[in-house]
């Protein structure tokens, strides 16, 4: 990405690219926010909001409640993933079933040519 400057100012400005989705677009917003708010607190501008916003994001608490919402992402998953598994093995047994009836001659009416 190339550079482009201002003229008469030494601060450069980044040109990047269109976003082709609507969460890129959102992810080149924050990026634009947090580095305007990494600026202003560098300045001393920065407002009692931005000042407050990062001052909490350093808080145990904070680190507390993200650990516990990864926690919870992660127990998701696997209960996810464990619905998954049983409906598999429902499937497998299933089949199996249908297997040892054929064998055994009970086979379903569809399995018979008339």
């Amino acid at each position: 990405m190339a550079k482009v400057k201002t003229t008469g100012s030494s601060t450069s400005t980044k040109k990047s690219r269109p976003a082709i989705s609507p969460e890129a677009r959102e992810n080149q917003l924050i990026s634009l926010a947090v580095d305007l708010a990494e600026q202003q607190l560098r300045d001393g501008t920065a407002s009692s909001q931005v000042i407050t916003h990062y001052l909490k994001l350093g808080t145990t608490r904070e680190r507390l409640e993200k650990e516990k919402l990864e926690e919870e992402n992660k127990l998701l998953k696997a209960k996810t993933e464990n619905l998954q598994s049983q409906k598999r093995v429902e499937d497998l047994y299933t089949k199996a079933l249908n297997a040892m009836r054929k064998y055994a001659g009970q086979g379903d009416e569809d399995d018979y040519e008339y």
